[in-house]
């Protein structure tokens, strides 16, 4: 897990440089996803800090909360359009959004940082419910920003505790940093009614073989 969130926190930098120089980032609606996710990050990761990492029982405790987590952002992925058509038929009501986004970036910051799972998927489903007149590329954008704080928090903590390889961590950026750049100008011409299906199934079937294993 901590070599995973290190290595997202380099490319999710890539894609937040990206979208930011093309005005797609709220900064305050990232600052309240962080003020939320990164104080439970910290007391997660002390948690974890306690627990024997080798142990079988936190092996699977981990494997199972990875399984969980695959599977829910697959939910999120498939209804993602439907939970925005839903939120856009409710009334608007600004003077709690703030609020509930800094607790759900707290629970993000407990997922993200058991599991690795979490920041863009279920983000992205959240803010949509919560924010369903900002446009769909703002939100991306904008929880991209926020999952490179909380990423790179939680990746940090994990190298502090010794949960970290940097030989994977080098190893994987050879290749996705160029996918990263190029995957950020053309995602937009991509259809998401090929796209987002396949991705989903992809994570069912990675969450089920956690979950049974």
């Amino acid at each position: 897990m901590g070599t995973d969130l290190l290595y997202a926190a380099v490319t999710k930098t890539v894609g937040t440089a990206i979208h930011s120089k093309k005005g797609n980032v709220d900064w305050r609606l990232a600052g309240l996803l962080a003020a939320g996710s990164v104080p439970a990050t910290v007391l997660t990761l002390w948690v974890l800090s306690r627990v024997p990492k080798q142990s079988p029982t936190t092996a699977t405790i981990i494997s199972m909360s990875i399984g969980v987590a695959l599977i829910i952002a697959a939910v999120a992925i498939f209804f993602r359009r439907r939970i925005r058509d839903y939120a856009l038929g409710r009334p608007t009501r600004t003077r709690y959004s703030g609020p509930i986004t800094v607790v759900f970036g707290a629970v993000l910051g407990v997922l993200v940082s058991l599991c690795s799972i979490g920041a863009g998927a279920l983000g992205v489903a959240v803010l949509f419910f919560l924010y369903p007149r900002l446009p769909p590329v703002r939100i991306v954008g904008s929880d991209l920003a926020h999952a490179v704080r909380l990423t790179l928090v939680a990746g940090l903590g994990h190298w502090l505790i010794g949960s970290v390889d940097w030989y994977i961590v080098g190893a994987l950026l050879l290749g996705p940093l160029p996918g990263i750049s190029i995957g950020s100008h053309v995602a937009a011409r991509i259809s998401d009614r090929f796209l987002l299906p396949v991705l989903a199934s992809i994570l069912v079937l990675i969450g089920l073989r956690l979950i049974t294993s």
